[in-house]
């Protein structure tokens, strides 16, 4: 076999795996916008291409009130725990990654044993933290429950969002070159002049993504969200669709809960392609130290 042909077979493969890659991921949300266009009694039809535009789906989701308050709820929460783990995970990243202290190892592997936690393991501890806050030094004022509160969402979800801000955060700040904290430092900045003016501004990439994967973890949790809420005046978007009704008793309306699925799926991908760019920085930021 001439190398050339070795080659050519090669590139096959390549581009073999890549279109096999490409439709197991991609797949799944095209048969959900499928779905969403069939009536009830076409779902069990195996067709790959809709026959009709059949709207009355999203229709329906746009309808539900429920679902609207969901959709409120999530944009609220996913915004809050995202904005308050970049605040928090920049500074505790900032000393983790540049400042000089005993045990700093150490609690960098707890951070990182935080982020592979289950989270069906500290439901029950939680649980109890939000009927009751004041636990925590031992009182009991059971008036402050945050129980059934967008405000027990955002602090529940920190307990993934955090670690993991933190930990990313940590590599980047790391990764930059110690010159610039010296100069800053030399010219009569403060450690947190340093930290702001001058470190922080060169993370943007690092931050961004970072937002992104967090957001899009807060945007998709369910387990907390159920657990942590009774009715749809605090739920998020992601029990809401669960909760969707079809005409009867017994009927689950999965054209409905498809439409449902793709319009709270359409705001993550027009953030990605909105921020790809600086993702792909981000991603590729500190992987070469130069």
């Amino acid at each position: 076999m001439s190398k050339e042909m070795k080659k050519n077979l090669q590139n096959v493969a390549f581009y073999l795996v890549i279109a096999v890659i490409i439709f197991y991921l991609l797949f799944p949300f095209y048969w959900a916008v499928v779905s969403s266009l069939k009536t009830q009694a076409q779902l069990f039809d195996i067709t790959y291409l809709p026959t009709e535009l059949y709207l009355d789906a999203y229709r329906v989701v746009f309808q539900n009130d429920n679902f609207i308050l969901g959709l409120r709820n999530s944009i609220i929460v996913s915004f809050s725990v995202t904005i308050v783990s970049l605040i928090i995970g920049s500074f505790a990243a900032y000393a983790l990654g540049r400042l000089p202290f005993r045990g700093k190892n150490t609690i960098l592997y707890l951070v990182l044993v935080m982020t592979m936690f289950p989270l069906i393991a500290v439901v029950g501890s939680l649980f109890t933290f939000i009927r009751n806050p004041c636990i925590v030094v031992g009182a009991n004022c059971p008036a402050l429950s945050l129980f059934n509160t967008r405000t027990a969402l955002v602090i529940t979800y920190l307990v993934f969002a955090l670690p993991f801000t933190t930990y990313v955060l940590t590599n980047f700040f790391r990764s930059l070159p110690a010159e610039l904290e010296q100069a800053a430092l030399v010219d009569g900045a403060t450690p947190f002049q340093t930290f702001y003016k001058v470190l922080l501004p060169l993370t943007m990439p690092a931050l961004v993504t970072t937002g992104m994967l967090t957001f899009i973890a807060a945007w998709n949790e369910f387990l907390f969200a159920m657990t942590f809420t009774l009715d749809f005046q605090s739920r998020t978007v992601q029990p809401a669709i669960a909760f969707f009704q079809g005409a009867s008793e017994r009927e689950i309306p999965w054209n409905n809960i498809m439409a449902a699925s793709v319009v709270v799926t359409i705001p993550l991908i027009l953030l990605v392609l909105i921020f790809q760019r600086r993702i792909v920085d981000g991603l590729t930021a500190g992987a070469v130290k130069g």
